[in-house]
């Protein structure tokens, strides 16, 4: 699939939320210019999480944002979701890629692999995702990209990069220089006073980038 608008603030619900509280922070994120959102939380059942992905894709549509799911692409696919986002385990890319059509996105986790990236591709990524990029409160263990990984890989690869793991807006100017599509941000953006003029924040970054 090929996407034109595929960089930004590419928002990831933090998990454990009240879906009432979840809703209000997602909202505020796509009122500050958020276009780009990720269904994440490991905490949830199935049957919570389908009501939750049904009120997510009703915001999304309303703001002109993508829905991402991550890791269910059963679930992606009964609410209509923008595509699924698969991790380490999380199922073949190549029968991710032919049942998502080409209509919808598909994007991998890629580590600090280089090896996979280059598989992604060649099995139909639209996108792919590097980190931890900065030591993460979500990933605490997660292994850190070697200095400048970004940049290599923005090389070596013909599809747009998403970079995550403990991005703030005070380091994500590096990330982008390097040559970051998206920086995926769960607390700086969630757990911010003003959700909404965080998010602006970040999307001035791009801005700025381009200009």
């Amino acid at each position: 699939m090929v996407v034109t608008d595929l960089s930004g603030l590419y928002a990831i619900t933090p998990d454990g939320l009240p879906r009432v509280d979840l809703l209000a922070r997602v909202e505020a994120a796509l009122a500050g210019g958020c276009r780009w959102l990720q269904l994440r939380d490991k905490t949830q059942p199935p049957a919570e999480l389908l009501v939750r992905a049904h009120a997510l894709r009703a915001l999304t549509r309303r703001y002109g944002a993508r829905l991402i799911v991550n890791d269910d692409l059963v679930l992606a696919l009964l609410v209509d979701a923008d595509g699924v986002h698969l991790g380490k385990d999380d199922g073949d890319w190549r029968l991710a890629r032919a049942i998502l059509g080409s209509e919808r996105l598909l994007g991998v986790s890629c580590y600090a692999d280089l090896a996979r990236a280059r598989a992604a591709v060649a099995a139909g990524a639209d996108y792919v995702a590097f980190g931890a990029v900065f030591p993460s409160l979500t990933k605490p263990q997660a292994v850190l990209l070697p200095p400048h990984f970004i940049a290599q890989a923005k090389a070596a690869l013909p599809v747009p990069l998403c970079a995550i793991g403990g991005i703030t807006l005070d380091n994500a100017s590096a990330v982008l220089a390097d040559g970051a599509d998206l920086l995926a941000v769960i607390h700086d953006l969630f757990a911010a006073p003003d959700i909404a003029g965080r998010a602006a924040h970040y999307q001035q970054l791009f801005t700025k980038a381009t200009s």
